[in-house]
């Protein structure tokens, strides 16, 4: 997984990522433990501002009852996943709005193939909220941006395609709103139900 993050692209082709991969020594369960209370903290947040438990919410197998019961028990169990990787990106100039282009090519790549090896990935920004404490835990330095937090294990439940709005919803020809003809999900393709309500 890691040998596919690290051939990815990057501007230049500087390879300016690091990756701190922490399992289960006395540092990654105090990380892990940092990050999780935060992760809890996130999301107990979301769930009252995004309306969670409210509307389609309230019945039990909606799409978003389901997603809630998925991150409550995600952020429950955050410390008990195996790994959980702090991809990081060592600054070599000013921080710039498109600096990500260095470092996420690289996450994408560890995310499909852990998929590609039966693993689950999560990518988070859950770090933000005890970046301090994480930083000087595991010594990471000034001008390092630590990039995500992304966590790694077997996933719970079904492993099967994923589904997603259609294709059409989501790829535009010539102009913004205008629908692409071509574009057309492939025969079998199941599509979500959730997301923001169609035009």
């Amino acid at each position: 997984m890691l040998f596919a993050a690290t051939r990815a692209p990057t501007g230049s082709n500087r390879q300016p990522f690091r990756f701190v991969v922490l399992t289960d020594g006395p540092k990654a369960r105090e990380v892990k433990a940092l990050i999780g209370g935060a992760a809890r903290r996130v999301w107990t947040g979301k769930r009252a501002s995004d309306g969670y438990d409210r509307g389609s919410g309230a019945v039990d197998d909606s799409p978003k009852a389901r997603m809630a019961r998925a991150m409550e028990y995600y952020t429950d169990h955050f410390e008990s996943a195996p790994v959980l990787v702090l991809p990081c990106l060592v600054r070599y100039r000013e921080a710039t709005s498109f600096e990500g282009a260095s470092i996420f090519p690289a996450c994408q790549n560890l995310l499909l193939a852990a998929r590609a090896l039966g693993y689950g990935g999560v990518l988070t920004g859950f770090h933000a909220m005890v970046e301090d404490e994480v930083r000087s835990l595991l010594g990471v330095p000034d001008g390092v941006f630590i990039a995500a937090t992304i966590t790694i294990g077997r996933p719970a439940g079904g492993h099967g395609p994923v589904r997603r709005r259609p294709i059409a919803e989501l790829v535009y020809e010539d102009a913004w709103d205008q629908p692409a003809p071509w574009a057309v999900d492939p025969p079998g393709t199941r599509h979500t139900k959730a997301g923001p309500p169609k035009p």
